[in-house]
């Protein structure tokens, strides 16, 4: 089963007015909603991860390093903590970081959920919701498709998380609906990862038959 994997995809960082504006983010919108229909209308799950965020979460800083700090976004129940309509997901099951239960359990939930998952997290390593790991082990997807923003941050934690946890696993990443802070980092790490063994795609080979 192939699955596809949708990094934080909100409007804070997607919008030029957003609190953390990713620069050039809604040029890959387009894409965004291309890859969604695609996933919707073939059956394809999408699990997506989205920030989460209450002021006093140690990722927010009124003076942050935007390396382990950030501006105030996507706090909880502001429209910047949405996802854009073009990436709404079907029924999604929302799992967060705090849940209390076991899982197998939760193993169970995922396996007959029949619509999407979203991970909401409280910092940008979507690995510190610790059911993104339960997630994962109960779909058994034997290709990952990832985009999303941002590329040198949120994505990098993702990519690299998967890598160490599904080594076995196909990971695949859309280059043309992702975007990074900084592209001179951006462009390094599709480098780094195409060694790894990352295939780079584009819109249109992702959503190819």
């Amino acid at each position: 089963m192939r699955v596809f994997w949708d990094v934080d995809t909100q409007g804070d960082f997607m919008h030029p007015d957003g609190a953390l504006y990713v620069p050039s983010a809604e040029e890959i919108i387009p894409n965004l909603g291309r890859l969604t229909r695609h996933a919707h209308a073939r059956g394809i799950r999408i699990v997506a991860s989205a920030d989460d965020h209450v002021r006093d979460h140690s990722e927010i800083s009124d003076t942050p390093d935007f390396r382990s700090t950030f501006p105030p976004h996507c706090l909880r129940n502001t429209p910047g903590q949405a996802k854009i309509p073009e990436t709404a997901l079907d029924d999604p099951l929302v799992i967060e970081p705090d849940l209390d239960e076991d899982p197998e359990s939760l193993a169970r939930r995922v396996r007959a959920h029949r619509g999407d998952v979203l991970l909401h997290k409280h910092f940008f390593d979507v690995f510190t919701n610790p059911h993104t790991a339960v997630v994962i082990d109960a779909l058994e997807p034997d290709g990952l498709v990832l985009y999303g923003v941002a590329l040198d941050v949120c994505n990098r934690f993702a990519v690299e998380g998967l890598l160490e946890r599904r080594p076995r696993t196909r990971l695949c990443l859309v280059t043309d609906a992702c975007r990074a802070i900084d592209p001179a980092r951006g462009e390094t790490l599709l480098a780094q990862w195409r060694r790894r063994g990352v295939q780079l795609l584009s819109t249109y080979e992702a959503t190819r038959g």
